[in-house]
């Protein structure tokens, strides 16, 4: 067989997913394991390789191209599975607190999975498939919680809310903690997203008062907060990497909660200035800034009315 068919094989024994047992997977597993197609199982390497040098890689040893714009069906499709619902690679084993979204996430099998794939085509396989089967149910739980050491918490409404790591998430904390302190202390979170999972706080006793219903696939800023005493609405974007609230997004914003009759206060918070900069082009004309390392103050752009604790 060729490697393409024998990785495929062994994604089979490894009671993979149906979705996941397809050349696509198979390709992956050899760019994981650095094999080429003349190579032997028992030279199979642990390389941490981001999913860009993972194309790369199959198509200079595997002769097989895919598109730039198939990395996220890479990630979606093949190594999310593979790490959540198998337990046969690890996510930023070098450094589990790098965000979810970061560029230079790597991926890598585990070290039961490099042992074993040592082993295919020797007579040894069969008794080391067994006891991998036995032992990987329990890896993908420890797993799990392993990773969740490095995650970021904050307590909501008596409600401890978890997020993935993160410059982002971390920049989100600081909105719900400083921004929120400084100018809406008396504000109720409304909803929270979060990188890894865009429905990760709602406050459901105030959607249904307020009569709003929010879906998964709405559109919605990072955070929304609601003060009832002064009558605001706070859309807040925390820009870390995606933009701020612009023309586009004002419209969007505006026609979304325009049922609500709460005066909207439209906030891009970023950690910094130099994140701020890279971004001033792209602010609409009649919202708020808000940097996270000068917590007491807020820009306003245009006009003469800035944003006021009264």
């Amino acid at each position: 067989m060729t490697k393409i068919l024998e990785a495929l094989d062994i994604l089979k024994q490894f009671n993979v997913p149906k979705k996941q047992q397809n050349e696509r997977s198979a390709l992956a597993l050899l760019a994981l394991l650095s094999l080429k197609e003349k190579d032997s199982w028992k030279d199979s390497k642990k390389t941490l390789i981001r999913v860009h040098d993972m194309m790369v890689f199959i198509k200079k040893e595997h002769n097989k191209t895919y598109a730039e714009n198939s990395r996220e069906t890479f990630r979606r499709q093949t190594l999310h599975q593979f790490e959540k619902e198998v337990g046969i690679v690890e996510r930023n084993a070098d450094d589990p607190s790098r965000s979810t979204t970061s560029p230079n996430t790597t991926w890598s099998v585990t070290d039961d999975v490099l042992e074993i794939v040592k082993t295919y085509g020797t007579s040894n396989w069969g008794q080391n498939l067994h006891k991998f089967l036995k032992k990987i149910k329990r890896t993908v739980v420890s797993y799990e919680v392993e990773r969740s050491k490095n995650k970021l918490s904050i307590i909501l409404d008596d409600t401890t809310v978890t997020f993935s790591p993160g410059k982002h998430n971390e920049l989100q904390i600081g909105i719900l903690n400083n921004f929120r302190k400084n100018f809406c202390p008396d504000a109720e979170v409304l909803y929270v997203g979060d990188t890894a999972h865009k429905m990760l706080y709602l406050n459901e006793a105030l959607l249904k008062e307020i009569n709003l219903k929010i879906k998964k696939h709405d559109i919605l800023p990072d955070i929304v907060l609601l003060d009832r005493a002064k009558d605001r609405l706070y859309l807040i974007e925390a820009v870390s990497s995606h933009g701020p609230v612009s023309n586009k997004r004002l419209i969007e914003l505006n026609e979304y909660f325009s049922k609500l009759h709460y005066k909207k206060i439209f906030v891009s918070a970023f950690p910094d200035f130099k994140e701020f900069k890279r971004h001033v082009n792209d602010i609409a004309w009649e919202t708020e800034v808000w940097l996270s390392e000068i917590p007491n103050h807020m820009i306003h752009f245009n006009g003469d009315k800035f944003l006021k604790m009264e």
